[in-house]
């Protein structure tokens, strides 16, 4: 199975991420996240059981995690380990081009 991670990306400003499940197996999901300008909730942290690996592919970012002191700016082609329980949250992302992320979970 073969697909584009460019196609698809929903118009303008949306009211919710995008989520696309690329691959799927036992232990292992692989997917599409498009943000559109979403940030997290205020005083919410991301607090996964799973592995992460998350690579920026458009747009921008800002990802901070619990432990240290500023967010990280991320950029097309930056991408980060998340090891889990590694309190994370989502600042910002980009509201003129769409954040087209590719994350790669494993529990």
């Amino acid at each position: 199975m073969g697909g584009n991670l460019y196609r698809d990306i929903p118009p303008g400003p949306q009211a919710e991420e995008h989520f696309s499940p690329l691959a799927v197996r036992p232990g292992l999901r692989i997917e599409r996240i498009v943000s559109t300008g979403q940030a997290s909730p205020a005083d919410f942290w991301y607090d996964q059981a799973d592995w992460e690996w998350v690579v920026l592919l458009s747009g921008s970012a800002q990802l901070r995690f619990a432990d240290e002191a500023a967010a990280r700016t991320l950029s097309p082609g930056d991408y980060v380990e998340i090891p889990p329980h590694r309190r994370h949250r989502v600042e910002q992302t980009d509201r003129e081009i769409p954040t087209v992320w590719l994350a790669i979970h494993q529990a």
